[in-house]
């Protein structure tokens, strides 16, 4: 029995989305810039894509800018605000956030920007009082990611975004774990600026999307032929672009009734591993991607147990999970995330995910449960590891 747990890192391509992208291959192969009918055919292929993916947010097609994935858009969220000013200002983003927001900010700060990281509670929420006091006359964006990948909050991007325009500071939101599989609806949802990536959603892996509310003006970062309204230069991926847009259709049909899927399962292998004493939630339980299950483990004295040791059992199971670092090593860093929490260096090594997706069944989750509950016991003889 094959169960695969690991929807946060990707997702599988749906058939229906790699029929379209062989089709694309063979017949509508063009350059989307090129004027005759081999570029005008990948060029509309581009162009319904496009409108497939704004309409997942209730957005106008030409807010829709196409890059290589959740990194760049995030990248490109922050460079193409930041490149407008040309001395440092500041900019705030949670402590939570996912590298792909940490690291092109921490480049900034080494070059002189200040950068305000708000603090999170025990579950992983920012107070948007927090952000009240940090913003200053010179702020000039914030980002504060959706839902966290990790531990599986979710922030209250509504307080957030309004309080940031209000102050007159662009808003940015990571949404990359929320998209498609809770409604996002930009014409309510105040942000400027949201991240996208297509093999979160059962899209092929390689693109995604920023989307750029309309009068935002970004700093291209990528110069050329001028391409994705003068902000992204480069031949379009059309193929993987036209997955996307599939992927992206298919996904705002089911978000509703799938986000109500996901969330009975999850409360139920929460449920079902309640009882286990060497794993603690993490994450804000209410608050909670549909699709998201996070613990750490609790270590005791001389306690070899680790997330990477759990993830190797389940997988010789069949049962595909992921992990944070393992309890005693010395060569592994915390995660920042847990550490941002108020969890401690040790438990913040120990942390372990199990996401589910369209193909998760309730059997399943049971199946896992018992597995899981299973290798615990077995790895821990002096301890209860469940009941």
């Amino acid at each position: 029995m094959q169960i695969y747990l690991d929807h946060s890192a990707t997702t599988p391509t749906r058939s229906e989305v790699n029929a379209l992208m062989q089709i694309v291959l063979t017949e509508q192969w063009g350059n989307p810039s090129s004027l005759h009918q081999w570029g005008e055919r990948a060029a509309t292929r581009l162009e319904v894509a496009r409108l497939q993916v704004a309409e997942l947010l209730n957005a106008e097609s030409d807010s829709i800018v196409f890059t290589s994935g959740g990194t760049e858009s995030d990248n490109y969220a922050i460079f193409g605000i930041t490149n407008r000013y040309p001395t440092p200002q500041h900019l705030i983003i949670s402590s939570v956030e996912h590298s792909a927001i940490a690291e092109p900010v921490r480049y900034l700060e080494q070059r002189g920007w200040q950068v305000t990281r708000l603090p999170v509670n025990a579950q992983g929420r920012v107070d948007p009082i927090d952000l009240k006091v940090a913003l200053r006359s010179n702020t000039v964006l914030v980002s504060i990611i959706y839902g966290q990948s990790e531990v599986g909050t979710l922030q209250p991007i509504d307080l957030l975004g309004q309080i940031t325009q209000a102050h007159g500071a662009i808003f940015h939101t990571d949404a990359v774990q929320v998209a498609g599989r809770l409604p996002i609806d930009v014409q309510r949802l105040p942000v400027d600026l949201l991240s996208l990536s297509s093999h979160k959603l059962y899209g092929p892996q390689g693109v995604g999307a920023l989307y750029v509310r309309p009068g935002v003006e970004l700093v291209p970062l990528i110069l050329g032929g001028g391409q994705e309204f003068q902000l992204r230069s480069g031949t379009q991926p059309v193929a993987a672009i036209a997955g996307f847009g599939l992927a992206a259709e298919l996904a705002a049909q089911e978000v509703t009734t799938e986000a109500l899927r996901l969330q009975t399962l999850r409360d139920r292998l929460f449920e079902q591993l309640r009882g286990c004493d060497r794993l603690e939630v993490t994450g804000d339980r209410v608050h909670r991607l549909p699709h998201h299950v996070s613990f750490y483990l609790r270590c005791g004295d001389g306690d070899q147990l680790s997330g990477k040791t759990l993830v190797r059992q389940m997988n010789l199971a069949g049962i595909g999970i992921s992990s944070g670092s393992a309890c005693s090593s010395g060569k592994l860093l915390p995660s920042s995330t847990l550490k941002a929490m108020g969890y401690s260096d040790r438990a913040a090594k120990s942390g372990i995910r199990l996401t589910l997706g369209r193909e998760t069944t309730l059997a399943d989750v049971d199946w896992t449960a018992l597995v899981l509950g299973q290798i615990l016991e077995r790895l821990t003889p002096n301890l209860t590891a469940c009941r």
